[in-house]
């Protein structure tokens, strides 16, 4: 029995603007039911991918199919409208019309596509109470907070019921505690649908929490693909580990002897690896994350690291120590401690299995 087919696939996209490459020879594919993040920085050809998906760019070459249907093909110069594509798309801006209440602005996609005005009101009424706004329905939508434009936004991308929604930075423009609560109801209501999604980020906590995979884009190309816990567990290559917030990031040289293997840091410091760890190809650098290091005003083992406190930043609940050991300074989070200020004497150490070797 084959494989299904994707619902998504993108062959050697290539998009441009005058002599500027954007997105270089791109390729990817989409299950049906995936929510796949592409993540990445400002600059990185995310959107400009997610655009030309939707047909709201034209690409210099490739080939876009969407449901067995390619919608777009360099070769034959075949280019479908947005509006023939059966997608929907959720903007940053939410594009809610403001003379319009909440339901007209949901019904307005359906009118476009001739739906008949019993089956479309059917479709509003469900998908407004998908996203809890049913009692808002003859509202004008001027008259909502941030957080309820956008569900109208998420509400007319699924009243349409369509194949594949794209998103495009959705919760960028909401403040932060409103952007937690949208993102568990985006998750919730991806899994109670069951939609293809594609979302476009540059928040990694977004990407690791909503994506089922997760590619990440740098100068128009994939950098690395993988589920979250793969990304964020294995970065492949120092750009990526230091797009995922892993702070502490040091030039290395990886000696082995016995099994036994260790980096030596500037300064000949040495960090125990995990058994068995071999250097990659080329320079390599030992990435450990902040929350993984452990400091202590005495040192616990020989392999324990001594260095001063050179700085901290206060967080609440956590802080950021910053510990000098000669040239080298590393970050550890944790929780506020009195007696490690700056100018502390203290040690730190890393356990191998939280430490991993990354190219470049």
């Amino acid at each position: 029995m084959s494989e299904e087919a994707p619902v998504v696939a993108v062959t050697g996209l290539v998009v441009g603007y005058g002599t500027s490459i954007v997105v270089r020879n791109l390729n990817f594919s989409v299950r049906r039911g995936e929510h796949l993040a592409l993540l990445g920085p400002s600059g990185c050809g995310k959107t400009t991918t997610l655009r030309a998906v939707a047909g709201l760019e034209t690409p210099a070459s490739g080939r876009i199919v969407l449901g067995g249907r390619p919608v777009f093909d360099g070769a034959r110069r075949l280019a479908l409208p947005p509006e023939r594509r059966g997608l929907a798309m959720v903007f940053q801006s939410y594009a809610i019309w403001p003379h319009m209440t909440v339901a007209e602005n949901v019904a307005f996609g359906l009118s476009v596509r001739g739906v008949a005005r019993g089956r479309a009101r059917e479709a509003v009424e469900r998908s407004l109470a998908l996203v809890g706004l049913a009692e808002f329905a003859a509202r004008p939508a001027t008259r909502l907070s941030g957080g309820q434009q956008q569900r109208v936004a998420l509400a007319r991308a699924i009243a349409c019921d369509p194949e594949v929604v794209l998103l495009d930075e959705p919760l960028s423009n909401l403040d932060a505690q409103l952007r937690l609560a949208m993102r568990d109801e985006l998750k919730d209501l991806q899994r109670r649908l069951g939609f293809t999604a594609i979302y476009v980020t540059h928040d990694q906590e977004e990407a690791l929490a909503l994506a089922d995979r997760v590619i990440v884009m740098r100068e128009g190309v994939i950098e690395q693909e993988g589920i979250p816990a793969e990304i964020f567990r294995a970065p492949r290559s120092r750009f990526v580990a230091h797009f995922l917030g892993v702070r502490n990031i040091v030039p290395c040289e990886v000696r082995t002897e016995g099994g036994a293997a260790a980096a030596i840091l500037p300064g000949g410091i040495q960090l125990p690896l995990r058994r068995g760890t071999t250097a990659p190809p080329g320079a390599a650098h030992v990435c450990f994350r902040p929350m993984n290091v452990r400091v202590r005003a005495e040192a616990e083992s020989p392999a324990a690291i001594e260095g001063v406190v050179s700085r901290f930043l206060y967080l609440g609940d956590l802080a950021n120590y910053f510990v000098r050991s000669g040239e080298l300074e590393i970050c550890a989070a944790m929780k506020p401690r009195a007696n490690l200020s700056p100018g502390a004497r203290v040690w730190w150490s890393v356990d191998p299995d939280d430490c991993f070797l990354v190219e470049g």
